[in-house]
């Protein structure tokens, strides 16, 4: 399982989407989950309305270095299809991928050559194109709704799996991730954590442990 690390690997909430959170991510070998919004004719970072002076995607593309990391772009706007397409084409990103678009622009996106991961919930338990994404942003608003199972179907039709760890929500992810140890060896199952030393730590004790 891979650790993507929520807006950045901050320490404090004013870190959070910031250069240094970024930095501290990448550095400490976790991918990372940020927003993309527009704001005159630039991608920027940011998870609410951007004032204009947020970093630039590009920016963000540049810290990356060509690692080979997992990094989860969640769409705030629509008609980003293909700026996202040429920004992070120009950067070299390896391992990347949309999410959280509105239906009809998840459509440009696929259409753009993008990364596509559709959303799965409660409130979206039949995932639109499905077939046509490269995986699934897990989440549960008000609990973990799903199962093991559920990742498992998923995984075995060859789909990445995202799963929102449950502290972004304001709940306690102890049972989520304890949930996800049998499938932790698994590549292609991701977990998006505001705590990921805390995680990694966690699935790396449970592989270790001989009752597990």
């Amino acid at each position: 399982m891979k650790v993507l690390s929520h807006r950045g690997y901050w320490t404090s909430p004013a870190e959070k989407n910031t250069v240094q959170a970024f930095k501290r991510s990448f550095e400490l070998g976790f991918g990372t989950e940020t927003d993309v919004r527009d704001c005159g004719g630039r991608l920027l970072i940011s998870h609410d309305m951007p004032r204009g002076d947020e970093s630039t995607f590009r920016e963000f593309a540049a810290l990356v270095d060509r690692r080979d990391l997992p990094m989860a772009i969640n769409i705030k706007a629509d008609g980003l299809a293909d700026a996202v397409a040429r920004e992070a084409a120009a950067a070299g990103l390896s391992d990347w991928f949309v999410f959280d678009m509105s239906v009809p622009d998840l459509r440009a996106h696929l259409k753009a050559g993008n990364p596509v991961f559709t959303r799965m919930s409660e409130v979206e338990q039949d995932p639109v194109w499905l077939e046509q994404a490269q995986g699934v942003w897990l989440d549960g608003f008000d609990g973990t709704w799903f199962n093991l199972g559920t990742i498992e179907a998923l995984l075995g039709r060859g789909k990445r799996v995202c799963v929102v760890s449950s502290e972004l929500h304001g709940r306690d992810p102890g049972l989520l991730w304890q949930m996800l140890v049998p499938l932790a060896p698994n590549p292609a199952l991701m977990l998006c954590t505001d705590l990921p030393e805390i995680a990694r730590n966690r699935f790396a004790a449970d592989r270790l442990s001989p009752t597990t």
